[in-house]
């Protein structure tokens, strides 16, 4: 029987998410798989995922999943440790593609809801802040926290970063 739990680790922009998460997974024995969810649309994208990629060594297994992330954690193995970074880049690609967000979001959770080993999910909290001023941004950030709702309800653990400190949730 893997050993399925999931940890959702959430915060602002610069919060320390990543690296925490980064922590917390090498405290288990590698090889490690990083599922990234990033795109590389411009020059200061690219510089932030090659940022990333310079922390990881040898003991990690890179999977990029910019839209199929479902469909990618299906394939990693039973019991492997894995690090999907991150739920809001996931969630603004289905939206600027035009994809239905409920559908997504729900297969997502489904997916989620039975981790096949001890899985680490990271995700913004962008409800933070000012509200958008435009429909868009609104959209996005109402998305956004009903998203990780959804996946802190089904998480075994949920940390809170807040200027690189985590806060245990639940």
């Amino acid at each position: 029987m893997p050993d399925g739990r999931l940890t959702f680790i959430l915060g602002g922009a610069r919060s320390g998410k990543s690296r925490h998460a980064e922590a917390l997974i090498e405290e288990l024995p590698p090889p490690w798989t990083y599922v990234a969810t990033g795109q590389a649309f411009d020059a200061e994208m690219r510089e932030r995922i090659e940022l990333h990629k310079a922390r990881r060594d040898g003991r990690w297994t890179t999977l990029d999943a910019p839209l199929d992330l479902v469909g990618v954690l299906s394939l990693v193995e039973v019991d492997r440790p894995v690090l999907v970074d991150c739920l809001t880049l996931w969630l603004s690609n289905h939206l600027l593609a035009g994809n239905d967000l409920d559908h997504e979001c729900a297969a997502l959770e489904a997916a989620l809801a039975h981790p096949r080993g001890p899985w680490f999910v990271v995700s913004n909290e962008v409800g933070l802040g000012i509200v958008p001023d435009n429909a868009l941004g609104r959209r996005f950030r109402d998305a956004q926290g009903r998203l990780n709702q959804r996946i802190a309800a089904i998480a075994e653990e949920v940390i809170f970063m807040i200027a690189g400190l985590p806060m245990k949730v639940k």
